[in-house]
């Protein structure tokens, strides 16, 4: 992405390998030093395979129960429909195990996925999604890197007097991890004391609904970060007092 931008940044009308070899990259390079990529390690990467996969059953699943539902009545197709979608439930169920195993087998998946479950609005499918997507957050220099990352940092569009557009989530991110924190911000708004006192006082604040969804978001991407460096679990009393200094919103 940084890489596309700046090609177009450059005025680079060509793309082919030879472009992007001795030209784009190089000048890239040169000019902003990025960090030199590291490979996630392999236990990390069979992870996100398993959770990957995972994820593909369950969008066939909604695929299949979409076609079951428009199906007119025929009993032969409703049962053919209805016995793959048992099969891909218990396909899951399978997959679900190995994934558990997988984070207790391993030290450093098992510390850190016991300390995100400490925050209320987290559960192991979550959990494990962060874990195969993120690896290990401290490779992020603070919490704020880490919610860039993901996207989930407002963006704001003012200039002057002229132009004050509304602040929306900056999606210049991971998807994936956004999709998969919309429901735990939903469910910790409920029921993690921080997160509800943070989404009171937005909307308090005449903040629209899917916009205070998207800060609860990105409060809880400064929790993982929290709980896992500091490597301490979750506790209410430290995350209340600090809202207004943490949340950047």
């Amino acid at each position: 992405m940084r890489v596309n931008g700046f090609a177009q940044s450059e005025l680079m009308r060509n793309k082919n390998d030879r472009a992007d070899a001795q030209l784009l990259l190089a000048r890239f390079c040169s000019k902003h030093a990025p960090e030199r990529w590291v490979a996630a390690p392999a236990h990390v990467r069979h992870l996100r395979a398993l959770v990957d996969r995972l994820q593909i059953l369950k969008d066939m699943v909604q695929q299949e129960s979409n076609r079951l539902e428009a199906l007119d009545n025929n009993a032969g197709l409703r049962q053919s429909i209805d016995d793959h979608i048992q099969w891909l439930k218990r396909c899951m169920v399978d997959l679900q195990r190995q994934i558990d195993d997988h984070i207790d087998g391993h030290a450093d998946l098992r510390e850190d996925a016991a300390l995100m479950q400490s925050i209320p609005g987290l559960g192991p499918v979550t959990v494990a999604k962060v874990l195969a997507y993120l690896g290990d957050v401290r490779r992020f220099g603070n919490a704020k890197a880490l919610a860039a990352f993901l996207g989930v940092t407002p963006r704001q569009r003012q200039s002057g007097t002229s132009i004050k557009g509304r602040t929306i989530l900056n999606r210049t991110g991971h998807a994936a991890m956004r999709t998969a924190l919309y429901m735990p911000a939903i469910v910790a708004m409920q029921h993690n004391q921080a997160v509800k006192a943070f989404g009171d006082r937005l909307r308090s604040q005449g903040m629209a609904p899917k916009a205070v969804i998207g800060a609860c978001m990105h409060k809880l991407a400064l929790l993982i970060f929290g709980v896992v460096r500091s490597r301490r679990a979750f506790d209410v009393s430290l995350a209340m007092p600090k809202l207004d200094f943490q949340d950047g919103i």
